[in-house]
């Protein structure tokens, strides 16, 4: 083994025994994936603000990719609330991702593959909003581990019935009609604009 590959090893055993650190004695967690490229009033923002704050009342903690716009959002919405964490798993990137100041916890990931593993890990349910390359690969990889057993008892939702459309429409116009997959996969996730559906049910799973 060379160097770079001793260095590579090590950065990845890091990664994943610091977020540990941080998460395993945690329970009741939600995470929240969305770009980080909308502002502050951006309505997505604003309902992730929402929805982060009315499950942190309730001592559901709120895990993000630890970045701005929805992330930050969803972040401050959990910090304003005081009661539960507000955890931030951030990665440095050359654009946009900064860390938010809105956290209780905080930790910055060497890769990608192990920050999509830890944001999800721990969570009991999954609520993805509007996003670019990077909440859609963080869509799939979640709706895959779902699809192939490898994530279970959990609940995924897709917030945003007009941005998220011409997508579901991609799963049943080529997807499912060219039998790439199967009917049931489409109930993975619950497509809705109503956070009040989304805190309840999750609250429901939880509690």
């Amino acid at each position: 083994m060379n160097k770079n590959e001793i260095i590579y090893n090590k950065r990845i055993i890091k990664d994943f025994n610091d977020s540990k650190k941080i998460l395993k004695n945690l329970k009741n967690n939600v995470t929240i994936f969305g770009s980080a490229r909308v502002a502050e009033d951006n309505k997505y923002a604003l309902l992730a603000k929402k929805l982060a704050r009315k499950l942190a009342k309730k001592e559901i903690n709120i895990i993000t990719g630890g970045g701005s716009g929805i992330m930050g959002a969803a972040n401050k919405g959990a910090f304003e609330a005081k009661k539960a964490e507000s955890i931030g798993l951030n990665i440095l990137l050359p654009k946009e991702q900064h860390p938010n100041p809105y956290t209780t916890k905080s930790l910055t990931f060497n890769y990608f593959f192990s920050r999509k593993y830890m944001l999800v890990k721990y969570s009991k349910a999954i609520v993805i909003f509007p996003g670019g390359f990077g909440t859609l690969d963080e869509l799939f990889e979640v709706i895959t581990l779902m699809q192939t057993k490898k994530l279970n008892g959990i609940k995924v939702f897709l917030v945003g019935s007009d941005y998220w459309k011409y997508l579901i429409k991609f799963f049943k116009k080529s997807l499912y009609e060219n039998k790439m997959i199967d009917k049931k996969d489409l109930d993975i996730f619950t497509l809705t604009d109503d956070i009040k559906l989304v805190e309840k049910q999750i609250t429901k799973l939880i509690k």
